[in-house]
């Protein structure tokens, strides 16, 4: 099984990333916008679509508020791997600093090329957006 991570410093307090990462309903646009666009919830899943088109069916296993951490599993959608989950957690480095971490786990192993190069790219709006959530007018909120 190929395992894939990535992981970025946000200038924003994990208690303000964790607040977006953690919604598990509408987080997917809230962090990456344009990116994603759009995540609804349903019952113990949610339907996320990209902006390539591609549509996922997720379902939630467990968001952990106090570790800062939600866990999700592909289930569904318009791409389905044999297997395909991930983890998402974030961690405080400072006052207004944390760390996101986000590892997924997919099978085959042929599709761990394709998904880095997308979890690269989301990473990259993901930061952009989190960055400095504090600040007003920030996309996130």
């Amino acid at each position: 099984m190929a395992s894939i991570r990535e992981e970025t410093v946000l200038e924003s307090s994990a208690d303000d990333v964790w607040e977006v990462i953690g919604d598990f309903a509408a987080g997917p646009r809230r962090m990456a916008p344009g990116f994603v666009l759009d995540s609804q919830a349903e019952g113990d899943c949610r339907v996320v679509t990209f902006a390539d088109r591609t549509v996922v069916r997720e379902r939630r296993v467990t968001v952990d508020h106090d570790a800062r951490r939600i866990v999700y599993a592909v289930v569904g959608g318009n791409v389905q791997p044999e297997h395909d989950n991930a983890a998402m957690q974030v961690l405080p480095d400072g006052e207004q600093r944390c760390r996101l971490t986000w590892i997924r786990d997919v099978l085959p192993d042929e599709l761990a090329e394709p998904m880095a190069k997308a979890m690269s790219a989301g990473m990259e709006v993901i930061k952009r957006t989190l960055d400095h959530l504090s600040e007003p007018g920030s996309p996130a909120r």
